[in-house]
């Protein structure tokens, strides 16, 4: 029968399961959300349904490269602790689902989880998280990934299995696009150069020198030049051309990649939690709402 979004939206929120899953446990119910849930919960399914709500900010970048060099993927695969990051079985399970997702191109997570975990398609990716959130006991998820593809070279850079970086080059060579993806792990760039940040951006950032140069009591004439020359400072610091090499601080990329004959297509870079909020405990708060309910 045909399944529609809505009920499937319906038994993700209610269990936090996955798409797929969600899916096929209404196609065997014919659409009924209560009998679905019963179903999930006696297949073990609740096990990682359990665990779906607890902060999962810790993890590894998952890589896999082509075998032309023209074109790389990286994931970011999240648990709760860096002790289960550290294990082999996650380790193998990001490092597949990164190549998973460079063989298939799927267009988001949810079409990657629901791929062959294995090249046997005995079982998902999404099977398979399952099963190593109650092997292992922590809450797992397949967040993000970043697929980089580029005519003359992809370098990447993993950074502690933490940081990764793809570096995507029209021109240049292999060693060029590893030591780009170097600088990007450490510096940062929001983009490959000026034309890439947005007018909003820059508009907000010439407000707030202007407030602070106008503080000044310089002439305005003086007060637009004092303006400028911040905006420009701004635009070096954040975009990938403009800022110091990180290898040779007296060189910029920019000028870097000239000197190698190489351009920069374009560039991805992952780390691991960056934007989740962490939950702090708090001890003592925790045994005195614990005393009081008493």
């Amino acid at each position: 029968m045909q399944i529609s979004a809505a009920l499937v939206k319906e038994l993700r929120e209610r269990t936090g399961a996955g798409m797929m899953e969600c899916k096929r446990a209404l196609v065997a119910s014919e659409g009924d959300v209560e009998a679905a849930i019963e179903a999930m919960r006696k297949s073990g399914q609740a096990t990682a349904d359990k665990k779906a709500g607890r902060v999962a900010a810790e993890g590894l970048i998952g890589l896999a490269v082509a075998a032309d060099g023209n074109s790389a993927v990286m994931v970011e695969v999240n648990c709760e602790t860096d002790f289960v990051a550290k294990q082999d079985d996650f380790k193998d399970f990001a490092d597949t689902v990164a190549a998973r997702a460079l063989q298939d191109n799927p267009a988001d997570v949810d079409v990657l989880l629901a791929l062959p975990f294995g090249a046997g398609g005995d079982g998902s990716i999404e099977d398979r998280r399952r099963e190593l959130i109650a092997k292992m006991g922590e809450n797992m998820s397949v967040r993000r990934f970043s697929r980089v593809a580029a005519s003359a070279q992809v370098g990447s850079y993993l950074h502690g299995g933490r940081i990764g970086v793809l570096v995507g080059l029209a021109t240049g060579d292999a060693d060029t696009a590893k030591d780009v993806a170097m600088h990007v792990a450490a510096s940062r760039p929001l983009c490959i150069n000026e034309d890439e940040l947005s007018a909003d951006a820059l508009e907000k950032e010439r407000a707030i020198f202007a407030a602070q140069a106008a503080e000044s009591g310089k002439p305005p004439e003086i007060v637009e030049k004092m303006v400028s020359g911040r905006i420009r400072k701004y635009v070096n610091e954040v975009t990938l051309l403009g800022q110091a090499f990180v290898k040779d601080p007296d060189l910029s990329v920019k000028k870097f990649l000239d000197n190698n004959g190489a351009t920069v297509a374009s560039f991805a870079r992952l780390e691991v939690g960056e934007g989740i909020e962490r939950k702090v405990d708090n001890f003592v708060e925790e045994v005195m709402a614990q005393a009081k309910g008493a």
